[in-house]
């Protein structure tokens, strides 16, 4: 087996995403509540731009997508997924970095700016590990606890495919099997039937479909 199996290709995930309709079945199950109730009834728009480092594509991608939510605000939803068999104890330090090239291109885009558009990241990881690291960003800063006021932090949720069951990946049939294929897909015993899932998933027509590994 490949490595193209142990770390997907940008490819698999863009395709896995590509579709406005599928991308916001999967961020409306997993991005927290707060967020997905303030989100119009409009599918995400993809943002083509990838704002990872060509150094780490290896092991990082991404997906960005503009939204409106319910009062009008147009915002982002930033996906990064993290390819490693273990966790990367720096994602942190590489949102924050994503997300000010994304406003910086937004700026350049919007040279009037009057107030920034919101930008809410998503860890997509599928590591053989489980993820046991703080989802905030000022975790990775040393300073003294009275200083955290006065400093930059924001929180990141993330879906750690590992720990959740098969059958509860999705409710969705159709999202179900790219999802169980990207859990297993840094588990060495299970790749042949990863590849196994992903072609019986390709030829099954059905609505119902609800195809998981075995």
């Amino acid at each position: 087996m490949t490595d193209d199996v142990a770390h997907p290709h940008d490819r698999f995930m863009k395709d896995m995403l590509s579709l406005p309709e599928r991308a916001d079945l999967l961020l409306r199950e997993r991005l927290p509540e707060a967020v997905t109730k303030c989100l119009s009834d409009d599918p995400p728009e993809p943002v083509q731009d990838s704002f990872v480092d060509e150094r780490l594509r290896q092991h990082f991608s991404d997906r960005l997508f503009r939204v409106t939510t319910v009062n009008g605000q147009s915002a982002f939803l930033y996906v990064l997924i993290e390819h490693k068999s273990s966790p990367d104890t720096k994602v942190g330090w590489q949102l924050l970095k994503y997300m000010v090239e994304i406003l910086k291109q937004w700026e350049k885009e919007n040279p009037d700016w009057d107030r920034l558009p919101a930008i809410v990241p998503l860890v997509f990881y599928h590591g053989a590990e489980d993820w046991k690291i703080p989802d905030e960003f000022l975790h990775l800063v040393d300073a003294e606890e009275g200083w955290a006021p006065y400093l930059l932090n924001f929180r990141y949720p993330v879906l750690d495919l590992g720990t959740v069951p098969d059958t509860e990946l999705s409710e969705y049939p159709r999202l179900r099997p790219w999802l169980v294929a990207m859990k297993y897909a840094t588990r060495k015993d299970r790749q042949a039937a990863v590849v196994e899932l992903l072609i019986a998933c390709a030829i099954c027509k059905s609505p119902s479909c609800t195809l998981q590994l075995r």
